[in-house]
């Protein structure tokens, strides 16, 4: 087919196969040829509008459309009618499984309560099978290890039962009995439903048969293994095994007096009564005991005189210091095989009672360094006291890590009440009114009043701010409780309605997280404490104001006592 080029210089006709007008495109000058010389195409043949969607001259891959056209006619060739189908698979087309009823696959309506799904979901987690819940009787009616499920009768997980041979199989003795309840730990210690199996860790050797060399090697770590038992092996507090060591070179003086007699030769002021002289705050440190290896938890002085003081430390040891002549250690108590608790005198001094975290509560003489008794009841004490009565001395009460108050009876060496009402391990307990009474704080954050040997609260104090109180001390005047408030403050209460005082209010020290123990001077004057940063704090006890802090050590003060006779 031929068409006209139509220049733009001159209306001259030009004849060329180029319907396109693709060589109207100028070329480099060396390859241009001239317009004159160009030839001229002839009047013949000329077609006013060619057809041009019926050939692509230019190979073109497209079709080319008018904007107007609204169908479009094209032959395809056989390879392409012929082509591989491309694509994803129509889902409308025919059915891939023979019950198949929707666009993905088979799909049933069932209902199952909860504890029928459950079950069949551990069957099969737990066996590897579990029943079909489909209604098609086409379906198999066991999905998973059909095996296993013959092998079980297909029962499910909870309907499951051992055979009586399994059972005979599976039962085994246990070593030995459950163990004496006394005992916490090591041998004959009580092991309850924890206690071991026999036959356990023997097994069915696997591989070659051991040679010589091997049973040599394996004798050797047996004996290795048995040396380090034997030196980890835990030791116990048993009855009779305590021992004390008297530090001095003699223990009587020239008169035949023991170190239990005050020293009125270098100090006479100890025969008067406690808290009869005006008391002033402690300013400089004049003496330091040492010989504790680790921290100490708990110290008291000997009641009445104050000339001996009795330390507990967290190295398992109690000793006996001097505090007026040289200063020094007079006996070590060793008895308890973990740390020490707490201890507390008898009226007269002449005993005392310790707890500590190896469970045990162990009366000593003062004296001679005796153990006299030991009491447990498996639970760690976290208190003891004596009964301040005098006709009452063989009687203390412990407060335990079981959120009970357990009351001895150390004539017999049986428990003879226990008050059981907080929620919490009990940390302190406080005789009052003439010790008729007694009040309990715990770490259940409340604090409860009980008459002595009748196990029902008589008052319940508990208050959405109150926090755990883990020491208590009486004012010397009887009339007042200090308890020391984990809030860093010290609260005050009436011994006599257990109401709290809430104009006297002691604050300004950080004790958040440690046990400080509250000290009162011996005329009532001023009230004390330690605190997390070492120091020793005094306030006025009519003003509420802080007079002192003495820098006593550098960590933690968690006891200090007041001696009853210095001013």
């Amino acid at each position: 087919m031929k068409g006209l080029a139509y220049g733009s210089d001159s209306d001259e006709e030009i004849a060329t196969d180029d319907v396109f007008g693709i060589s109207s495109i100028q070329e480099p000058a060396s390859k241009r040829q001239r317009l004159a010389e160009q030839p001229v195409a002839g009047p013949s043949n000329i077609t006013a509008a060619p057809n041009v969607l019926a050939q692509d001259p230019l190979k073109q891959t497209s079709l080319v459309t008018r904007p107007t056209d609204t169908q479009m006619k094209v032959n395809i060739t056989y390879e392409d009618m012929m082509a591989p189908v491309v694509g994803p698979e129509n889902p409308f087309g025919e059915r891939r499984f023979l019950n198949q009823n929707t666009l993905a696959g088979h799909v049933e309506e069932q209902s199952m309560s909860e504890h029928a799904f459950k079950t069949q979901y551990l069957t099969h987690h737990i066996l590897g099978y579990s029943a079909n819940p489909s209604n098609d009787p086409s379906a198999p009616r066991i999905i998973g290890s059909v095996e296993k499920a013959e092998a079980n009768g297909l029962a499910t997980i909870d309907a499951l039962r051992p055979s009586r041979q399994t059972k005979k199989e599976l039962k085994r003795k246990r070593n030995g009995k459950k163990g004496d309840l006394d005992v916490v730990e090591g041998e004959g210690s009580y092991v309850g439903p924890w206690g071991g199996w026999e036959g356990d860790g023997a097994g069915v050797p696997v591989g070659p048969e051991p040679t010589e060399e091997d049973e040599e090697e394996d004798e050797e770590e047996a004996k290795e293994a048995a040396a380090i038992k034997s030196k980890a092996k835990v030791k116990r507090s048993v009855f009779g095994q305590e021992t004390s060591i008297f530090h001095g070179k003699s223990l009587t003086d020239y008169q035949g007096r023991t170190y239990m007699s005050p020293p009125l030769a270098v100090a006479p002021h100890l025969s008067q009564e406690s808290g009869s002289q005006e008391t002033y705050i402690p300013k400089v440190c004049v003496h330091t005991w040492t010989g504790h290896t680790q921290g100490v938890s708990v110290i008291r002085t000997f009641p009445g005189t104050g000339h001996l003081l009795l330390s507990g430390s967290m190295d398992t040891k109690i000793k006996l210091w001097d505090v007026y002549q040289e200063g020094n250690c007079l006996r070590t108590f060793m008895g308890h095989h973990k740390a020490v608790k707490d201890v507390t005198f008898s009226n007269d001094g002449r005993r005392f009672l310790s707890c500590g975290y190896d469970r045990q509560m162990k009366l000593w003489d003062t004296e001679t360094g005796q153990c006299l008794k030991a009491f447990s009841n498996g639970k760690i004490p976290h208190c003891i006291r004596f009964h301040p009565d005098e006709d009452k001395q063989n009687i203390f009460l412990a407060g335990m890590s079981d959120k009970k108050i357990i009351q001895y009876d150390m004539n017999t060496g049986e428990i003879t009440q226990e008050y059981d009402q907080h929620l919490g391990p009990v940390n302190t307990i406080t005789f009052v009114d003439e010790n008729r009474r007694f009040i309990t704080t715990s770490d259940d954050k409340t604090m409860r009043a009980w008459d002595f040997d009748i196990p029902v609260v008589i008052k319940y104090i508990a208050e959405p701010d109150m926090h755990s109180m883990p020491a208590v001390t009486l004012h010397p005047s009887k009339k007042w409780l200090a308890a020391q408030s984990l809030d860093n403050q010290i609260c005050i209460y009436s011994a006599e309605n257990f109401r709290q005082n809430r104009k006297k209010r002691f604050a300004g020290h950080t004790i958040a997280g440690y046990a400080c123990q509250v000290g009162f001077s011996p005329d009532g004057k001023w009230i004390s404490s330690g605190d997390s940063d070492g120091n020793v704090v005094f306030w006025d006890w009519k003003t509420g104001r802080i007079k002192s802090r003495l820098k006593a050590h550098s960590k933690v003060v968690i006891a200090h006592e007041w001696l009853p006779h210095e001013t």
